[in-house]
């Protein structure tokens, strides 16, 4: 191919990108229908971002799927009544093609795909979500809903609760909203209300409400109601603590974003998000470690089965740590974050058996902070029921990821250049490294990259819409 054709190739994918960016828009605002390629979100992407949606599909079906391609799919699922659910058009045309030649037959192709969201009924309320705490995860869990944002979105951010309140703290807090040193400046728009002491993000009008406990704020005053509170804050982790959201009027639900102690029910989105019931008026969704190491273990269970493993996790250091050397109350945590590696305990390992029973009291786990903003890895050493290949099993986990119900969990990687600053956004719960992989017999160690902090967020967000009923229908199943 001569360069003008390259040139003229890459020009028609990026004007067909453009194309589609409004198509998309519409039907997320208006109708409530989220459409990916191959489980990748397209909702309020850029056309370069479309681009490598596209280009990812060679992954997943050894061949190419061009936006020329795909494009009249997006046309034809504009004019149909769908309502409420995840759409993926990478799928539907994939499928097509390999059977047709031509685009004649395609809306009805997709009136058969689509059937059972075709004039779904729309009758679900909108739930008010409030964010009590608003540091690393309570940020991105507010960016994660700003950008669902429309008539159609049932999960809507009212309000955030703070303590303090000095002069200058609302426009401090909308700057930590709108620029981020880690993930980048925030998609839109932030503007601050002082009168009415609210921030305006992309038009979601969001409450500040400054409160020194959880159980003295009066949710109703600003018409919130049946509110579901994630805490984010880790002060509160038993049922004791976090029930005292339950007392501010206009609570009905709490969230924590931590491991819970006692019985609260921990859950990791993905795996065992079927335990929550209409009953459950407290739960955790465990933490960011536990979230990556618990879908990629079940899977290895499911096969192999485990008889006994480790966990050793190399995480980015948190705000809990310091800066510079100086007094904790935890061993070795004083020391400098960004000069020194620093051993510390995890109970990741052992939360695993609060999702998923099978593994209670098989593994054992630690960590190491590492000097790194953002992004871990878990080294998952695994002794097997059944024996095994660093082929076989890499190539189950590929397909797992690409096919299985945990495909929104686990992203899998054969690349041999990928490093930490490279899964910056990842919205996985982990991502396996193929490449680091060691198996022989009935041993077996997995290398999972994980981002602690956005893919973490992601699987809140699945737990959120869990507690509330408001799961959405996927198609093509």
């Amino acid at each position: 191919m001569s360069a003008d054709k390259h040139l003229q190739s890459w020009q028609e994918r990026f004007e067909m990108a453009e194309a589609m960016q409004p198509l998309l828009g519409k039907l997320y605002r208006n109708q409530g229908v989220e459409v990916v390629v191959y489980g990748k979100p397209l909702l309020n992407a850029s056309t370069i971002e479309i681009i490598k949606a596209h280009r990812l599909v060679r992954r997943h079906v050894g061949e190419k799927l061009r936006l020329r391609e795909s494009f009249p799919f997006v046309q034809a699922l504009s004019k149909l009544a769908v309502k409420q659910c995840k759409v993926d058009i990478g799928k539907l045309a994939v499928n097509y093609w390999r059977d047709h030649t031509d685009v004649s037959e395609i809306e009805s192709y997709m009136a058969k795909e689509l059937a059972d969201a075709i004039d779904h009924a729309d009758d679900v309320a909108p739930r008010d979500v409030v964010l009590y705490g608003f540091g690393r995860i309570g940020r991105l869990l507010a960016r994660l809903l700003i950008e669902r944002t429309g008539r159609s979105n049932k999960l809507r951010l009212r309000a955030i609760v703070l303590r303090g309140g000095k002069k200058g703290d609302l426009e401090k807090r909308a700057s930590l909203l709108r620029r981020d040193s880690v993930h980048g400046p925030f998609n839109g728009s932030v503007e601050v209300d002082e009168e009415n002491n609210a921030i305006i993000a992309n038009g979601t009008y969001i409450q500040v409400i400054y409160a020194n406990s959880p159980d003295e704020v009066d949710y109703t005053k600003y018409d919130i109601n049946d509110a579901l509170i994630v805490d984010n804050t880790g002060i509160w982790k038993d049922e004791a603590g976090l029930g005292l959201h339950l007392k501010s009027p206009g609570a009905s639900k709490v969230l924590l974003t931590a491991p819970a102690k006692g019985a609260i029910k921990n859950i990791v989105y993905g795996v065992n998000e079927g335990d929550i019931t209409p009953e459950d008026i407290i739960v955790s969704a465990a933490s960011c470690t536990t979230n990556a190491i618990t879908p990629v273990l079940k899977a290895v269970n499911d096969k192999y089965g485990i008889e006994n493993g480790h966990v050793e996790t190399i995480h980015s250091y948190t705000n809990d740590q310091n800066l510079i050397d100086n007094y904790h109350t935890a061993d070795r945590r004083g020391r400098s974050a960004p000069l020194n590696m620093v051993i510390t305990e995890t109970g990741a390992a052992k939360a695993v058996a609060k999702a998923l029973p099978a593994l209670a009291g098989k593994l054992t786990g630690n960590a190491i902070r590492v000097p790194t903003p953002n992004v871990s890895m878990a080294i998952i050493s695994m002794n097997l029921n059944a024996e095994t290949s660093k082929d076989e099993l890499n190539e189950y986990l590929k397909d797992t990821a690409l096919q299985s119900p945990l495909q929104n969990q686990i992203d899998y990687t054969d690349s041999t250049e990928i490093v930490s600053s490279d899964l910056v956004g990842s919205r996985y719960a982990g991502v396996v490294d193929s490449q680091a992989t060691i198996a022989e017999g009935k041993r077996a160690i997995l290398y999972v990259w994980y981002d602690n902090e956005f893919g973490y967020s992601c699987q809140v967000v699945g737990v959120m819409q869990t507690m509330l009923g408001l799961m959405t229908l996927s198609l093509p199943a």
